[in-house]
């Protein structure tokens, strides 16, 4: 109890945790409401294009000015990531080349360019591009108060952005068509959600890097994808996740020696795509498989019930009671007879008239009629 106090009062009082946190929080957030699209309109590998055509955007943005100022870097990794992003889509347009090759070749030629202009730029002899690198695996302790500012104004921005063109963007996920048939712009609105990823991911880089920004983008996503069937509220719980992991991840990796922020962040917002992927209600996998036993447990039940009622039926007789080694012969053993009989008999549809002997109630024999004929009516 004291550590998670302790934890509290840092993340308010301590400067450089909660400078990171909110950082952090803040690029969860504006990552996890916009990659929704890109999980919904199944272009999850486009975030690892952006981020990686991001980086020689940063580099040239740096070559050009001489400044690392997060603006700068930001406003080269946007433009490098949209240039990157356009030409994607004017391949898939254009050729016979599909969706995720061309993603691949745009990520591949970028992130090698980027590589080649950082390795240039390393060697020339100026002690001002030192940290440039750590645009390629991210570092969130260097985040100062003034770069948190600036993420939280772009994220604000882009969020507006989101909020105003709600419908259209929803139309855009779902239907793209029937929107080019009520005469919206789908090509320009298109484009605009793009260019609001391409910012989302570009302010994550200096704190979790080119490689690790596309799993903030897809991660809190489709762990949201999980939970429901909405899509605002999957907008809102994947900003959640977002954040999430990335308070969690500054939290760990500051009470721990030798983790770096960022792959933290991405390991927390795995942890959270596993529990959704497995106790999600109606979802999960341990959700299902519950389902599952109890799906084949009403089966069972049901099963020992048609018995009764044939057996019944046979002899013309409701109040005929049948012993269990009767029902026992009339399965394989697959079914758990005393089990199904005592379920029968909680539910006042059976009852035990004799020893062992058991017969059918008249709720009992309706409830049978009732199954008997939905399962005529199917075949």
């Amino acid at each position: 109890m004291n550590s998670l106090w302790q934890i509290l009062y840092n993340l308010i009082f301590d400067y450089t945790l909660r400078t990171v946190a909110l950082g952090t929080g803040t690029l969860g957030i504006v990552s996890g409401a916009l990659g929704t699209y890109t999980v919904l309109r199944k272009q999850s590998l486009l975030g690892d294009a952006m981020s990686h055509a991001a980086l020689p955007g940063v580099v040239l943005a740096f070559m050009l000015t001489r400044s690392k100022a997060p603006l700068v870097l930001i406003l080269g990794a946007t433009v490098a990531g949209w240039i990157g992003t356009l030409l994607v889509m004017s391949v898939i347009n254009n050729t016979r080349i599909k969706d995720d090759s061309a993603m691949g070749l745009v990520l591949s030629v970028f992130f090698g360019f980027g590589l080649m202009l950082l390795t240039f730029v390393q060697r020339t002899p100026n002690a001002n591009q030192a940290g440039l690198d750590k645009f390629l695996f991210g570092q969130a302790a260097a985040l100062l108060q003034q770069d948190v500012v600036t993420m939280a104004i772009i994220s604000g921005v882009d969020l507006v952005l989101m909020g105003i063109f709600w419908k259209e963007f929803k139309l855009l996920s779902f239907d793209p068509e029937f929107g080019t048939s009520l005469g919206f712009p789908m090509r320009w609105l298109d484009v605009l959600l793009t260019t609001l990823i391409v910012i989302a991911i570009v302010i994550g880089l200096q704190a979790v890097g080119v490689v690790l920004m596309s799993a903030m983008v897809v991660a809190p996503a489709a762990a949201a994808r999980q939970w429901t069937n909405h899509m605002y509220a999957m907008v809102i719980l994947s900003a959640l996740f977002g954040a999430l992991a990335g308070v969690s991840g500054a939290v760990i990796s500051s009470t721990t020696t030798g983790l770096s922020t960022g792959p933290t962040i991405v390991l927390s917002i795995s942890a959270i795509v596993l529990v959704s992927l497995f106790f999600a209600a109606n979802r999960g996998l341990a959700w299902r498989w519950i389902q599952s036993l109890h799906n084949q447990r009403i089966l069972q039940v049901e099963a020992v019930l048609l018995d009764l009622y044939t057996l019944a039926s046979k002899h013309g007789d409701l109040t005929h009671g049948h012993p269990a080694a009767i029902l026992h012969a009339m399965h394989s053993g697959a079914v758990s007879i005393e089990r199904s009989l005592r379920e029968l008999e909680a539910r006042g549809w059976a009852c035990c008239a004799q020893t062992d002997n058991w017969t059918l109630t008249e709720a009992g024999w309706k409830e049978a009629e009732r199954i008997a004929n939905a399962r005529r009516g199917t075949q």
